[in-house]
């Protein structure tokens, strides 16, 4: 049974410069270094906020960690204080 590959991979040199040349056709000349520089801006924007969240990811697990480390009566308190306000 023969398949049909959908995707054959990263696009080489030649499929490169057409890519190319129908963005200048489709742009122009004059807006493209215009479009680069907004589309590298918004790579490095989400980037920066990608880094944000995985920071404040890392000190919540790290902050969890040394609660638990520290002992279970906050967690056994917030257990109780939960139980008593679903009562």
């Amino acid at each position: 049974m023969d398949t049909i590959q959908l995707f054959v991979g990263v696009p080489g040199g030649p499929e490169l410069l057409i890519i190319l040349g129908i963005a200048v056709l489709l742009f122009g000349a004059n807006k493209l270094p215009a479009l680069a520089r907004s589309s590298g801006q918004a790579l490095g924007e989400f980037k920066k906020g990608r880094q944000e969240i995985e920071d404040e990811l890392r000190a919540a697990a790290e902050a969890e960690e040394t609660d638990r480390e520290d002992g279970d009566d906050v967690s056994e308190a917030a257990v109780d204080a939960t139980a008593a306000d679903v009562a």
